[in-house]
């Protein structure tokens, strides 16, 4: 039974900077494809950032250069490090997970089946 729980969400001035943990557990494949997603109030879930068992990553544009992912797999967690927030980065922040076949160049091209339950990021 596969598990993500995201912690380390908050309230910050723009400027400031977060990092997201996720906890993986009841992960029984050899590989994968995780990574964070957000959704603010009337718009759609959105895909931030990817990272794969290659370590290919996958970043949207408005993230490059302020945001890194990264997965320390001896600890199960993925990461999110937030720098230089601003207010367009207020959201709901899920991990999600599934095998690589859910994947291509570190994007997913297909709905992860596996969601945290979010953390919630608000800038001002």
């Amino acid at each position: 039974h596969v598990q993500l729980v995201e912690s380390g969400g908050g309230s910050v001035q723009a400027g400031g900077s977060l990092r997201l943990s996720c906890r993986v557990s009841g992960w029984d494949y050899n590989s994968y494809c995780m990574g964070w997603f957000r959704q603010a109030p009337g718009k759609e879930r959105e895909g931030v950032a990817t990272i794969d068992t290659k370590g290919s990553t996958f970043y949207v544009d408005s993230v490059k250069g302020r945001f890194t992912i990264s997965i320390d797999n001896a600890k199960h967690t993925l990461t999110l490090q937030m720098n230089s927030l601003n207010p367009d980065d207020t959201a709901m922040y899920y991990c999600a997970a599934d095998t690589p076949a859910y994947c291509s160049g570190g994007l997913f091209i297909h709905r992860p089946r596996y969601w945290g339950q979010g953390t919630q990021v608000t800038v001002s």
